[in-house]
């Protein structure tokens, strides 16, 4: 069984920045894709930014050049850097990991961006 705890959640003010951590644990293949989703009140969740076991990453357009993508393999620990942070990324933050047909979620870590 995978399990997947986000943390580094928090209030920052605009323009800060954030980082956020999500720890793997269970039987973590190396061929995988983490991604991290964010979902606003009233508002679906959207895949906001996927890291490939391979390197390859995407970003959203509201995020992209803000928002960096990382994973740490040996320690099966994935990583979500914000930066320039804007009040309209308020939001509940998941991260998610893709192991074959397996697909797996974190329990959300809130971040508040205060104009």
């Amino acid at each position: 069984q995978v399990q997947l705890v986000e943390s580094g959640g928090g209030l920052v003010q605009a323009g800060g920045s954030l980082t956020l951590s999500c720890a793997a644990s269970g039987y973590i293949s190396i061929f995988n894709t983490m991604g991290w989703y964010r979902q606003a009140p009233g508002k679906q969740r959207e895949l906001i930014a996927s890291r490939t076991s391979s390197g390859n990453t995407n970003y959203a357009e509201s995020v992209k050049g803000r928002f960096t993508i990382s994973r740490d393999n040996a320690k099966n620990t994935g990583l979500l850097t914000m930066n320039n942070l804007k009040p309209e990324d308020t939001a509940v933050y998941y991260c998610n990991l893709r192991i074959g047909s397996g697909v797996y979620w974190g329990q959300g870590t809130q971040v508040t961006v205060s104009s």
